[in-house]
């Protein structure tokens, strides 16, 4: 009762300045369950005793209703059995806090034999859905193990919960597949590169839309399947790189939609025949001829205004000592100023000037690069008159990455996938705060 006579004294001292009424009312004590009830607010749960044991505060509490219902359904079923179980929940003052209930298994005469419905957890995990929030929530910021060690659960639990989340989230927020009208297609590698999944982007939201193991056009194809013939009839164009096999499940499932081969992808196989030919040349030269050769590497592949002075330079006397190498770098420039038009006509006429002049250069490199590049014309003209690309999708694949460093590696694709939803998928996940008036 100290506590409440201070607080009547300070009340009084209030009165007297005027600041609160002369009648004082001296709260009545909070009996220990309902105080529990308060600090844990857990929805439609009832508090019925607690006791400290070795692990900590074991709290019993029961849901606000009677009659069990089915974990499936939500239906009153029969129950067919009863087991005590147990749900971790948020420390409480420090102190591992766990729900004590016995749990009964419902007789559901729609969905068979199912765990009842419990209202502060799922009915397959024992951890409580605000300590699986504050987790994930964690986990959207840090890596891992630091996220393992903060909640003391085990590097494995941790993905159980995130693939849980996420899994709600989705729940929630509807079929994220709804109204995609532009998309971009990727693969993503993990585990030292050896493993990859592909990532489907909206790029209207910026976001991941879907994920899968593998990069074949059957992984893809599954995607278009999820998706269904009406959702993808409303495909306006799809962004990817050269992949014969992204390719062929595009043009299978939504034959109206326009692909955009991604520019970046275009160009980097121009810097990769820059440089082909820049090695053949060193490998005929003489000694005496490998001289204006040398440290022209990054001065072939740079942007112009990026170069340096003996950078400009070392080109200038480049187109003197070997005009070879030259016409490379003049055929890799041509081509990405042909990009960068923004009039499709004008491009296709350019474009059409660039492959002949490609093919009679006298350069393997560059002759195999133009029946690449005539082969997939169309796309590539498609992304002058969209500007869409794959940069979007890049840089989703760039925080993946982050997020696999961050992981220290991930051994499993479901783990991925579920962290690329929880991080890029547009999922929004709030810390869990036992007290609500915090949350105002």
């Amino acid at each position: 009762m100290d506590v409440f006579a201070g607080k009547k004294r300070a009340w009084e001292a209030l009165a007297k300045l005027g600041l609160q009424h002369q009648t004082i009312s001296t709260p009545p004590p909070m009996r220990a369950t309902s105080l529990l009830r308060t600090l844990l607010a857990l929805q439609s749960t009832f508090v019925t005793g607690f006791e400290f044991g070795p692990e900590g505060l074991l709290v019993d509490v029961r849901p606000t209703w009677r009659r069990p219902r089915c974990s499936d359904c939500h239906r009153i079923a029969p129950v067919y059995d009863c087991r005590s179980c147990r749900w971790r929940h948020l420390d409480l003052a420090g102190i591992p806090l766990y729900l004590r209930y016995p749990l009964r298994r419902v007789e559901c005469r729609h969905c068979g034999v199912k765990v009842e419905h419990v209202p502060w957890a799922e009915s397959a995990a024992r951890f409580t859905l605000a300590f699986e929030r504050h987790t994930a929530y964690l986990a959207q910021r840090c890596d891992r193990t630091t996220v393992s060690r903060l909640m003391r659960v085990a590097w494995e639990t941790v993905g159980g919960i995130i693939r849980r989340v996420v899994r709600r989230k989705h729940a929630e927020g509807g079929d994220r597949l709804d109204g995609l009208r532009l998309i971009g297609v990727d693969e993503l590698s993990y585990r030292r590169h050896h493993e990859y999944i592909t990532v489907v982007v909206d790029h209207e939201r910026a976001e991941v839309v879907w994920a899968a193991k593998g990069k074949s056009a059957a992984t893809l194809k599954a995607f278009f399947e999820h998706l269904g013939p009406k959702r993808c009839a409303k495909l306006e164009a799809v962004s990817l790189d050269l992949s014969g096999a992204y390719i062929k499940a595009v043009t299978e499932a939504s034959p109206n939609a326009k692909l955009v081969f991604d520019r970046f992808h275009v160009q980097r196989l121009a810097h990769n025949a820059v440089d082909e030919v820049r090695r053949e040349e060193v490998r005929k030269a003489d000694t005496a001829d490998k001289k204006p050769l040398k440290k022209t590497r990054w001065a072939l592949q740079k942007n112009p205004w990026n170069l340096t002075r003996l950078e400009r330079d070392k080109l200038e006397s480049l187109q003197r000592a070997n005009q070879a190498l030259f016409r490379a770098y003049l055929l890799k420039e041509s081509l990405i100023a042909i990009l960068d038009r923004r009039q499709v006509h004008v491009a296709s006429a350019k474009l059409d000037e660039w492959l002949a002049w490609a093919r009679r250069s006298r350069l393997k490199p560059f002759v195999k690069l133009a029946k690449t590049i005539a082969a997939h014309r169309d796309g590539i003209l498609e992304y002058v008159r969209t500007r869409i690309n794959n940069g979007r999708v890049e840089g989703l694949n760039g925080k993946a990455r982050t997020i696999t460093r961050r992981a220290y590696g991930f051994h499993s694709a479901h783990s991925l996938i579920a962290m690329l939803f929880l991080c890029c998928g547009g999922v929004h996940v709030e810390p869990a705060l036992t007290l609500p008036f915090l949350t105002h």
